[in-house]
């Protein structure tokens, strides 16, 4: 896809964002159920994931981990949004590779630390760029699709979460 063609089929959306901004306000989902042994499956709408525990906290290696899975959800939305934004500002990408590592310490999600943290507390993510673009569209480049990837936002900014029961009434 070339700039142009992106362009395209972007326009209608963009004016209708703009002539109707509440248009543009859509709800992600996702959907899982619980499992065999300690796992969840994860309707993605493309295929079904299942995740597990990660062999750190007891799990067999078989099932998805959720951590890798946020990582993998981060390259991912990096790696359209870059090539995206090199499409658009019309730098040709040879080669593009993206790599996200978060740092977690495992103590604090099996509840043995009150002071170590669940969850991640460091994470990187790295783009090599195979391209003859100039530094300055580089930097750019970079800048515009830190910007507009939605989970590195979502990472960066976190939004209000909650948490909430509904249906099947217990026992």
């Amino acid at each position: 896809m070339n700039a142009d063609e992106l362009r395209a089929i972007q326009a209608p959306l963009k004016d209708r964002y703009r002539g109707a901004p509440e248009t543009a306000q859509i709800t992600l989902r996702a959907r899982g159920r619980v499992g065999e042994g300690v796992t969840c499956r994860i309707e993605t709408g493309k295929a079904l994931a299942v995740a597990g525990l990660h062999p750190g906290t007891g799990g067999n290696g078989l099932s998805a981990c959720s951590g890798d899975m946020l990582l993998e959800a981060l390259v991912a939305c990096a790696g359209v949004t870059l090539n995206a934004v090199a499409t658009s500002l019309g730098i040709a990408l040879r080669d593009a590779t993206l790599e996200a590592e978060g740092d977690l310490d495992f103590r604090g999600t099996l509840g043995l630390a009150k002071d170590a943290p669940v969850g991640f507390q460091r994470i990187r993510l790295q783009i090599t760029l195979d391209t003859d673009a100039s530094e300055e569209q580089i930097a750019t480049l970079l800048r515009l699709t830190e910007r507009y990837c939605v989970v590195y936002q979502t990472l960066a900014h976190p939004p209000v979460l909650a948490v909430a029961r509904r249906g099947a009434r217990a026992g």
